[in-house]
């Protein structure tokens, strides 16, 4: 029986969710310690977490054949799945959502030895928080798309 969650791009979306509010902690962090110190900003890179979803859909795609009906195949977030566990890597920290931090590469540094601006926070905490609305928005219609469908009403 074909799995309508599992057919669609939630978990796909879902991820995308989960990796924004993790950025978004950190990069608030960024700004509370805007005036600490020998601070130096952190981030999780939107790249790499695109990358590894890029590489997790495009296996799960070719695991099914185009005539199955699956959009991505049955892509969940979960255990041995293909998807990118925020923090999962291969040293075995499974599970630590600030283990893929990667530390800042700002090379102005001011005199107490800081790389913290608020502009370039507000910046990428303002990029983070499209990308989440645009996946909140896309999940949504994916919502209302699958209510009407176990309705059998046109939307």
């Amino acid at each position: 029986m074909l799995d309508p969650y599992a057919s669609s791009t939630l978990p796909v979306l879902e991820q995308v969710v989960q990796f924004t509010q993790a950025r978004h902690g950190v990069l608030a962090g960024n700004i509370a310690n805007l005036n600490t110190p020998d601070y130096k900003s952190r981030d999780l890179s939107p790249q790499a977490f695109q990358s590894s979803l890029r590489t997790a859909i495009d296996s799960k795609h070719k695991a099914y054949s185009p005539g199955d009906g699956m959009v991505f195949g049955p892509v969940s977030a979960g255990e041995g799945d293909g998807l990118v566990t925020l923090g999962a890597t291969d040293n075995g920290n499974d599970g630590d959502p600030f283990d893929g931090v990667r530390e800042s590469m700002e090379s102005f540094v001011y005199h107490d030895n800081r790389d913290v601006t608020l502009e370039s926070q507000v910046t990428e905490i303002s990029k983070n928080q499209s990308l989440h609305n645009l996946a909140i928005t896309l999940m949504s219609q994916q919502f209302r798309q699958l209510r009407s469908a176990i309705s059998e009403t046109v939307a």
